[in-house]
């Protein structure tokens, strides 16, 4: 029986890029309590983390397949014993610093972007789950962070609260000449989770030899007709740019899922990292949830 819920984007876009079959239970992930069992892996009264979706109880067998995974690379996780948390720290972080969010945030940035001291590293979708760590990672590396966000609040949150060194207000005009602005020696490394014209305008702003993680294309994921966007080959070749984009399960696959989790744990304990969550009550309410997060 889940105790909290999460709403993520990836849940708008997997159900049309990987070919689940309709009408299928929305995409989710939960922390729930084992009321019953008969796997001695999963003891009644002890904790999970499952993507078994938008369901208020559910009845799991860990081996199996079912319709809220999907299939191959892209596949969701299958129900596992929650990661073990230090005291005092409520399991919903198990959904975002301390889950699939943390580690989204860690492994991208750490291993694609492979950020140095005294680099410049931008992140787009920055007041959001992921976008909030990868700031603080950056900075916990010694680098120069610019958040890109929209409206002056969340602004506001990054620069004075989570310890950005500038935050660009994608609602306030040209992104380029702002990004340019806010990183007058250039952009070294870009954490993209927007795409469309804001990851154009930060591209732009480049320097040679940068490095770019594409998380997710949030601006595109409601996009009813194909958009064209400038060609990226040009500046690609010119400065010699990096580009890959990412699913964090790759790691899962290759064994080192707890690695970020310690480490972000570690952070957290420390006061490093900062958790902000936006907590919505009831089970009825997962679709304004949903619809909230997107906007």
């Amino acid at each position: 029986k889940p105790e909290f819920w999460s709403v993520d984007p990836y849940a708008r876009i997997y159900p049309i890029s990987f070919g689940y079959k309709m009408p299928m239970t929305m995409l989710g992930s939960q922390v729930a309590q084992v009321l019953e069992s008969k796997n001695a892996k999963f003891p009644a009264g002890s904790h999970v983390v499952a993507y078994t979706g938008w369901r208020d109880v559910a009845v799991v067998d860990p081996d199996a397949i079912y319709d809220t995974y999907g299939k191959g690379h892209s596949a969701l996780p299958k129900v596992a014993p929650a990661f073990k948390l230090p005291e005092g720290v409520s399991r919903s972080l198990l959904l975002g610093t301390l889950g699939m969010p943390g580690n989204t945030a860690y492994f991208g940035l750490l291993e694609l972007c492979n950020p140095k001291k005294g680099e410049t590293v931008v992140v787009s979708g920055a007041a959001g789950a992921v976008g909030t760590l990868v700031g603080q990672i950056a900075k916990l590396k010694g680098c120069r962070v610019v958040g890109i966000a929209g409206g002056e609040e969340k602004c506001q949150h990054l620069v004075n609260e989570l310890g950005f060194d500038a935050a660009v207000d994608y609602k306030k005009g040209n992104v380029k000449t702002a990004v340019r602005r806010a990183a007058p020696k250039g952009v070294d490394c870009y954490f993209d989770n927007v795409g469309g014209d804001i990851s154009n305008g930060v591209i732009m702003n480049m320097n040679m030899y940068g490095r770019i993680a594409v998380c997710g294309a949030i601006t595109g994921y409601n996009d009813t007709k194909p958009v064209l966007y400038p060609a990226l080959q040009p500046i690609m070749v010119a400065f010699q740019l990096k580009m890959e984009g990412f699913l964090v399960w790759r790691w899962m696959h290759q064994g080192r899922w707890d690695e970020g989790l310690e480490q972000m744990t570690k952070w957290v304990e420390e006061g490093k990292v900062k958790n902000r969550e936006t907590v919505i009550e009831g089970f009825e309410n997962l679709p304004t949830a949903f619809i909230k997060m997107l906007e």
